[in-house]
């Protein structure tokens, strides 16, 4: 217990200092950051078991550490819109091949149904431009191409949401580092520009989730009136 404590402690402090770590990563592995970074991106994305991972803080202070001159930011963004798209195409390739037979269990630990079920309910609500909203909310982010693969979407179809995502979320946030990244009150309280950061992702998710939970309630209350 107290070994899972220290686990989640030492990842919170990695996403909340993001900054500090890239810099020793640039520093100990020099251009081979790239190839991790991509990596990181492609995991986040691409891998159903790995929607826990830090995409949106990481990108951002990749474009902090691009306008200060540590890495060039167009092959950044290049190599990082390439991770967020082929990822989501790998993650829609194995959710069209395994469909929902993973999601058989209800209380496993990694591919927890009630993910699916909130994303099947987001993709309700915004058909094929979940595929781009979803790129800006954690966990959804990561399951809405799988999803997209059970669903059987066509794949130009899900390709050309794919790609315009994949662009428009490394533009915002590899850009967003870069032009507020190199101000003093970034750069000196960094650690809570990456939680507002954090939190802000988490907004949609949490108010849908609401809002959902408020909608059921409602229809549980309108069915005894009605049978009445």
């Amino acid at each position: 217990m107290i070994g899972a404590v220290e686990t989640i402690g030492q990842f919170i402090d990695i996403i909340l200092h993001v900054d500090r770590y890239l810099v020793v990563i640039l520093r100990d592995y020099g251009t081979l950051t790239y190839l991790f970074m991509f990596l990181l991106i492609f995991c986040e994305t691409g891998l159903v078991v790995t929607p826990f991972l830090p995409g949106d803080s990481v990108i951002f202070a990749l474009g902090a550490l691009a306008s200060l001159g540590s890495l060039d930011p167009w092959g950044l963004f290049g190599l990082l819109a390439a991770a967020a798209i082929i990822g989501d195409s790998v993650n829609y390739a194995i959710g069209a091949k395994l469909g929902p037979a993973v999601f058989k269990k209800e209380d496993s630990r990694i591919f927890k149904k009630e993910y699916l079920d909130k994303t099947h309910a987001f993709y309700e609500k915004y058909g094929a431009l979940a595929i781009i909203v979803g790129r800006f909310m954690p966990i959804i982010r990561t399951f809405v191409p799988f999803v997209a693969g059970i669903g059987k979407m066509g794949y130009l179809h899900f390709f050309s949401y794919n790609v315009i995502g994949g662009i428009v979320w490394v533009s915002i946030f590899l850009g967003g580092g870069y032009f507020f990244g190199s101000m003093d009150f970034v750069k000196e309280n960094f650690s809570l520009v990456a939680l507002a950061i954090i939190v802000i992702s988490f907004i949609p998710p949490v108010v849908a989730a609401v809002k959902a939970k408020m909608s059921s309630k409602k229809a549980a209350k309108a069915e005894p009136e009605a049978s009445e």
